[in-house]
């Protein structure tokens, strides 16, 4: 998946349009369209930008790794707790098989 597609997935995921992105990041509309279909890249300082939206690094956006974040910071730590917990099991389990 090259950056367009990530950035895309990421802000359907957290229920952006294009514009809603835009606004938050500070530039228009098509330059979102067209760092989404690779016509464009954004700069460094955009990309900083779009990573702190998203909860992710900027090596996951350019496809150099492949975790994710997960913004616990309105947990509490017995829930942070909970989900590591999940976590582990649905990966011991994913490797049963």
């Amino acid at each position: 998946m090259n950056l367009g597609e990530k950035l895309k997935a990421l802000r359907k995921s957290n229920n952006m349009t294009q514009k809603d992105l835009a606004d938050r990041i500070g530039v228009s509309k098509s330059i979102i369209s067209s760092y989404e279909s690779g016509t464009r890249y954004p700069s460094y300082d955009v990309l900083v930008k779009m990573a702190r939206i998203f909860h992710v690094s900027t090596d996951y956006l350019f496809g150099l790794e492949k975790k994710k974040v997960l913004d616990a910071s309105e947990l509490t730590d017995a829930e942070i707790e909970a989900i590591k917990r999940l976590i582990t099991i649905f990966i011991e389990n994913r490797k049963r098989r």
